[in-house]
């Protein structure tokens, strides 16, 4: 089992307004960003630093001007080979006229994303974008049971939605079914750019317990894939789809097969005989003392079948003192459940 700390790094890092409600305030707000952005195209040789008092805009040919944010201003950097921490000790000016003498000329044309009076990323022709709406449709679809874990300490509630990316954190709160005697739910974590600043990813697992800080305890089962956004990037949406549903499929056959289990447990006898069951337990490594004591109880209940058995053990096993007791006990009834499997 391992613990899983995604959860946990995104909420620290989150602003006030990068966090979501519910995934119908989400859905909504990446669908009206993704409305209100138009993707622009000009060769690096027409986009121009200009000056608008204290700020360093950039013309884009014949579209107009726009002001830049964070992470497109890094990315102009970098297209210009020069370093953003100079670039930033600079005059508007003198910035702007550094940015005219370094920007590369090509025939290739940049991809230039823009949301009303921003450009909100500048990539090159082999840059596919995939929408964060795209995403959250196909988890919405697939992940009907899903919905965030309880609330962090500052009331985030594991959906995230920026200038940069976006996050979710969605569990089965029902979903919980035994594995190996411990108890279980399914979860997973999504996440995406728009812009480029991080990779289209899903990370499936079964985990034990979530705290308020969003770190998730005792997983197992994790798995992960993640892809660039390449030409193929929207074909990742198929695989998102796919590993939800193999999420849910595993979910359904691990709680129907416990259920069978437990429907067995009700009607299989261990013996006719307090003597033949009391046999059966010492095989299992359940003391004589708290045999006999198990046996009174289910004996009250009319049969020695395993459910009620393990019933008794489990309410014995809560009168011990110590916690190392109780979980050796708890350990003994659970493998009676064997055998009825």
């Amino acid at each position: 089992m391992t613990t899983l700390t995604r959860a946990h790094r995104e909420l620290f890092r989150r602003t006030a307004d990068e966090c979501y409600s519910s995934l119908d305030t989400l859905q909504q707000a990446v669908q009206e960003r993704h409305r209100q952005s138009q993707d622009r195209w000009q060769p690096p040789q027409l986009l121009t630093p200009i000056t608008y008092g204290n700020r360093l805009d950039l013309t884009i040919g014949g579209d107009g001007d726009y002001a830049m944010n964070d992470w497109s201003f890094s990315q102009l950097c970098r297209l210009a080979g020069v370093n953003r921490d100079t670039i930033n000790r600079l005059s508007p000016e003198t910035a702007s006229q550094a940015f005219r003498e370094t920007l590369p000329s090509a025939e290739k044309p940049l991809q230039l994303l823009t949301t009303e009076n921003t450009v909100r990323s500048i990539h090159g022709v082999a840059y596919t974008r995939l929408w964060d709406s795209e995403l959250v449709a196909t988890v919405r679809e697939y992940a009907t049971d899903f919905q965030p874990p309880q609330n962090a300490f500052n009331d985030a509630t594991g959906l995230y939605a920026g200038e940069q990316d976006m996050f979710l954190f969605l569990i089965d709160p029902v979903g919980w079914i035994e594995i190996g005697g411990e108890a279980f739910a399914p979860g997973f974590f999504a996440w995406n750019s728009e812009v480029g600043r991080r990779s289209l990813g899903l990370s499936t697992f079964w985990f034990q317990k979530i705290c308020q800080n969003h770190i998730v305890w005792d997983a197992i089962d994790v798995v992960e894939f993640t892809r660039k956004h390449t030409a193929s990037v929207r074909d990742s949406l198929n695989t998102v789809r796919s590993s939800i549903e193999s999420l849910v499929k595993k979910r359904d056959e691990r709680r129907d097969s416990f259920a069978r289990v437990l429907r067995n447990a009700v009607t299989t006898k261990l013996g006719d005989t307090a003597e033949d069951v009391e046999k059966v337990l010492a095989k299992q490594g359940i003391g004589r003392q708290l045999a006999r004591e198990a046996l009174k109880l289910a004996q009250e209940r009319g049969a020695f079948t395993i459910w009620t058995l393990v019933d008794a053990l489990t309410r014995l096993s809560g009168q011990l003192v110590y916690a190392g007791d109780r979980l050796e006990a708890d350990q003994k009834a659970a493998s009676l459940l064997a055998l009825a499997a």
